[in-house]
């Protein structure tokens, strides 16, 4: 876990605190010390072992409160304890066969620390309660997990850390989170499907992984594919137009009472679909914490906005800079909560990891490029010729130009994206063009056929035919039935019609 967090902090998030288990191994030694003391563990052969059965029949404690159906599963247990599991011949050490290791005596050349039941090394559990315990004290509100880590790593974990602090309530809520697969099938270095996050990086952002994860709900299964990736680039590229679009508007000429611009209808309307959409948003997240909803709503929001924007514009009118401020602030914050943007830029993505200076710094001089293009656009309009462009602006034929800020690899990347569906288009269209050849020509092919002619070949079917090239017998000599001599009948009126179109086509 550490290596896969110093891989790339730019999506692991840091924790507050990073804990090694070799760093710990004294405050294990004392955790598994009280546990024995408090009368829940017991000393056999050199090594502790967890009391199942005192433990679950202590009236203030119960054993197995995530899996209670699970207690009793050998299999899952020894799985669970993996190499900490101990042979069928010395079963015997153990009380209960429920029972799981807390401190387990090293072997020869294993890895081992002393302790007051000899040297050895700590039980598979205990690491995590230790390290735990001693950070965050007798309880804490969530604790985070695999699903397939409800039993036994955290059954037993909670049991060993009630028994330690003599609670019960050590953990308050579990969020036992869906697998990752690829590409339909589970990650396994076996399967050679496995990918670190080192590789998805080079595929994909930070953001776009974070975004992908959000669109999923966290408890069920999540496939990374690329058609996962897809939808969550698209998504960030639909947040970001908006976000750009409203930073224009903001730029825009504004007099003093700018803010206090009339509301009619239509701001009446997207106001009110402002808070619906909101009051949506709190109803996914105190749903479980549905995030897969709320980035819905989030993106029905945006549509929302977008029409608004467009219908202003068509008619003429400017958009509200303060309702589309408010709903642009309002969706960064909440992208901001989902670790989305980082930054303390007050709306949208950051451009280039330094969104305020920049914005600030460069987009006046933008701006006055932007009226420069313009002015550039109109001589050469009218003296037909042609300009390159030289930064990113839209044009809107009878409306000012909209200047957007964004980083030199957004603009390498839209303009690739450009040529890749320009090929893909021209592949395509070249494609059609090839399968309409092919079929013209094989119709041509059919159609120089004549119908006396088109039975005769198939000598594997019929044996025997008329003077018109029509068969009447198949291929054992047997007469044709009615049946039979109908379809075909059908098959050689139609070449009839095409053979004569044919011969038309070429003068006879």
């Amino acid at each position: 876990d550490m290596l896969q967090v110093n891989w790339n902090v730019s999506l692991v998030l840091p924790a507050d605190v990073l804990t090694r288990v070799s760093e710990y191994v004294p405050e294990i030694v004392e955790f598994v010390r009280k546990i024995v003391s408090n009368g829940y563990g017991y000393v056999s052969n050199g090594s502790v072992y967890f009391d199942t059965q005192r433990f679950d029949t202590s009236p203030q404690h119960s054993y197995g409160k995530l899996v209670p159906e699970a207690v009793g599963d050998q299999k899952a247990l020894q799985e669970g304890e993996g190499d900490l599991s101990i042979s069928a011949d010395r079963l015997s050490e153990k009380k209960s066969q429920n029972d799981f290791a807390l401190w387990k005596a090293s072997k020869p050349g294993e890895p081992s620390w002393d302790s007051p039941w000899g040297k050895g090394r700590p039980g598979w559990h205990i690491e995590c309660s230790a390290m735990a315990g001693s950070i965050l004290g007798e309880s804490m509100d969530i604790h985070g997990g695999g699903f397939d880590l409800r039993f036994p790593h955290h059954d037993n974990e909670l049991a060993q850390s009630e028994a330690f602090f003599q609670n019960d309530c050590w953990v308050r809520y579990f969020l036992h989170t869906g697998h990752l697969t690829i590409a339909g099938c589970k990650m396994s270095k076996s399967l050679k499907n496995f990918i670190t996050i080192k590789d998805a990086l080079a595929k994909n952002t930070a953001r776009q992984l974070r975004l992908a994860f959000l669109m999923h709900s966290w408890k069920d299964t999540l496939d990374y594919s690329a058609n996962t990736m897809e939808s969550a680039v698209q998504y960030e590229k639909f947040m970001n137009e908006f976000f750009l679009n409203v930073k224009d508007v903001l730029r825009a000429p504004s007099d003093l009472t700018g803010r206090f611009e009339k509301w009619e209808a239509e701001e009446a309307e997207l106001n009110s679909s402002f808070y619906d959409r909101k009051w949506a948003v709190h109803l996914a997240l105190c749903d479980n914490m549905d995030t897969r909803s709320a980035m819905e709503e989030m993106r029905l929001l945006v549509g929302l906005s977008n029409s608004y924007i467009a219908g202003r514009k068509s008619a003429k009118l400017r958009p509200n800079r303060l309702l589309l401020e408010s709903i642009a602030s309002y969706l960064t914050a909440m992208l901001k909560i989902f670790g989305a943007i980082e930054g303390s830029d007050p709306i949208g993505f950051p451009v280039g990891g330094q969104a305020v200076d920049l914005e600030s710094t460069v987009m006046p001089y933008l701006a006055v490029l932007s009226d420069f293009r313009e002015d550039v656009r109109k001589i050469a309009r009218e003296q037909k010729g042609e300009v390159t462009q030289l930064f990113k602006t839209e044009s809107v034929s009878g409306q000012p130009t909209v200047v957007k800020l964004v980083d030199k690899e957004t603009l390498l990347r839209e303009r690739e994206e450009k040529k890749k569906m320009e090929e893909e288009k021209k592949r395509k269209k070249e494609e059609a063009a090839r399968k309409k050849q092919e079929q013209e020509m094989a119709k041509l092919a059919k159609m120089k056929v004549p119908p006396c002619e088109m039975f005769r070949s198939e000598t594997d079917k019929y044996s025997r035919f008329d003077e018109t090239g029509f068969p009447t017998h198949d291929a054992e000599g047997k007469e044709l039935s009615k049946g039979q001599a109908k379809k075909l009948r059908k098959l050689f009126e139609a070449q009839e019609k095409l053979h004569s179109e044919y011969l038309q086509m070429n003068g006879n």
